[in-house]
């Protein structure tokens, strides 16, 4: 039995950072455990240009502490009136890495997202023409569709047309939550990537109603079946440069998840390589965990690998029900249980 594992420093390929007091309040945590991360734009107001971007990595680089080396990676939140050359302009100053694509009202903070994806066709086209990613939460939002279906649906209606007609545009469908998705990544060209969440590899639809609504395992896109958590572990360890390591971490303070109208999204940041390396122990597979949390990543968006290392070692922890830092109180995904796995000091 594997007592301890070193591997490359990882990186996070999408997180939730928020602004303001909360922002100070989560970004220690993600720091602490990732060299670089993927920050997510849907602020309010959303993040649609370059100035905007950078201005919003000032204010996240303020937020890590002293003695902690992190970058965050912006990201251009897509509208209906995207602008091409903005967007060009900021990926070529290195301000943007990657523009994201939320279908309109499918999540958090997405009521200005795109109504359709022929109106950001300049864009993309652009994109694809720079080595520019698009960033995808993959779900259609037309109210006759079950929300367990959202995600096939959209591969059908969306996602294959926009890789056949842009084959040279580099995607990274985000938090995949079904079976459907990994045959879909995995029959794409090498274009087409996929990020992979913690809760989604532990759990599924039913921990959202074990023994009463359980608001803090609801997030968007929603667990689905078991076969689908099945097929997601099975993709993550497979040792495929196409996935890696996207946590989602996304914060809602407690009255804000507990409420009649809680919101969507699942805070993991504080053990997040602890919550992956559980899962790549039970499938017999912590050799696999250093490609999928620190080089797969990299390699797909064409940037150096980091130099450093973290040291993971078997040694039960508690997880707290609930964290209060920064005057938020949050409820940390595994909350009150137990991991086997902790980040050597």
């Amino acid at each position: 039995m594997t007592d301890q594992i070193t591997i490359r420093r990882p990186d996070d390929w999408h997180v939730h950072l928020r602004d303001g007091d909360i922002m100070r309040a989560v970004v220690p945590y993600t720091a602490a455990q990732f060299a670089r991360a993927i920050v997510m734009p849907n602020l309010s107001p959303p993040v649609t240009t370059s100035a905007m971007a950078a201005d919003y990595r000032v204010r996240i680089l303020a937020a890590v502490p002293e003695g902690l080396d992190f970058t965050p990676l912006m990201t251009c939140y897509l509208t209906d009136a995207a602008d091409a050359d903005d967007i060009a302009a900021g990926f070529a100053q290195g301000i943007f890495t990657a523009a994201k694509l939320y279908p309109a009202n499918a999540t958090t903070g997405s009521a200005h997202g795109v109504t359709d994806v022929t109106k950001i066709m300049p864009a993309l086209e652009k994109m694809a023409s720079i080595g520019m990613p698009l960033l995808i939460h993959g779900e259609v939002t037309d109210s006759e569709v079950d929300i367990f279906d959202r995600e096939a649906v959209f591969i059908d209606r969306i996602l294959s047309g926009l890789v056949r007609d842009l084959p040279e545009l580099k995607i990274v469908f985000e938090h995949i939550t079904t079976e459907d998705a990994v045959q879909f990544v995995d029959s794409a060209g090498t274009n087409v990537a996929a990020t992979i969440t913690p809760q989604h590899l532990h759990i599924n639809r039913n921990a959202i109603f074990a023994g009463g609504i359980r608001p803090h395992a609801y997030c968007l896109p929603v667990a689905k079946r078991e076969k689908h958590r099945l097929a997601l572990r099975k993709a993550a360890i497979s040792g495929s440069v196409k996935y890696f390591l996207g946590t989602d971490s996304a914060p809602h303070e407690i009255h804000a998840k507990e409420s009649a109208c809680g919101c969507a999204g699942i805070f993991n940041a504080p053990y997040a390589m602890e919550s992956y390396a559980a899962v790549f122990d039970e499938e017999g597979a912590l050799d696999k965990l250093d490609g999928f949390a620190s080089l797969h990543g990299p390699q797909f968006y064409g940037l150096p690998l980091n130099k450093g290392t973290i040291t993971l070692e078997r040694k039960a922890i508690t997880v707290p029900e609930k964290l209060k830092t920064g005057g938020a109180s949050l409820v940390p995904f595994h909350g009150g249980d137990q991991l086997v796995w902790q980040i050597a000091k």
